[in-house]
């Protein structure tokens, strides 16, 4: 499936589209290659574009005063990420977005975000409707924390999305649910 194939279909999951309409919607987006440990935004930076990945693995990350990093979340084939925050109020990142495989995605700016959901309502309700996943998929995660532990964040985070075990190393996994890499060790054995 081509990547512009691969992203009318994601939309269609929640709107259907005309072929026109789906013109006008690529017309706002560029298509863009990275390398595995590239950098999509840096923390520091002003950050206008929001990604959709074609096909790869990204990692969000917060790297805090000790240089440790913090994984907020992981973005793979048709998930959408950017320093939400950074994106929509114009401030400077504070998450990084790095790949942690070679990856393809659609690059969206945040004008034509804005042109895009202005002059096709269909495509404002797609981006409210993956804006609301996004909201409830991070309050599940900040719940979890606050009421698993470190098992249960493990089995849930196995049973939601088994594929991140394959494709992300262990650290990285520590990292994502609060662990340390023996603890994650443990829990995998």
């Amino acid at each position: 499936m081509t990547a512009e194939n691969q992203l009318r279909k994601h939309i269609e999951e929640v709107v259907h589209l005309t072929d026109e309409e789906y013109r006008f919607v690529l017309s706002h987006f560029l298509i863009e290659n990275y390398r595995k440990n590239d950098f999509l935004i840096r923390s520091g930076d002003k950050t206008t574009q929001c990604y959709y990945v074609v096909y790869g693995l990204l990692k969000l990350v917060l790297e805090d005063e000790d240089g440790k990093q913090h994984i907020a979340s992981f973005a793979m084939e048709d998930w959408w990420e950017s320093d939400f925050s950074a994106f929509f109020s114009g401030n400077r990142a504070k998450l990084s977005l790095q790949c942690i495989e070679d990856s393809k995605v659609f690059v969206i700016s945040l004008k034509n975000y804005n042109k895009l959901a202005a002059g096709l309502p269909k495509m404002e309700h797609f981006f409210l409707k993956k804006s609301h996943s996004g909201h409830i998929a991070l309050q599940n995660r900040v719940l979890s924390f606050l009421t698993s532990n470190a098992t249960e964040r493990y089995e849930q985070l196995l049973k939601q999305h088994p594929v991140l075990f394959q494709r992300v190393p262990k650290t990285l996994l520590a990292s994502y649910l609060g662990v340390s890499r023996e603890t994650l060790s443990r829990l995998s054995s």
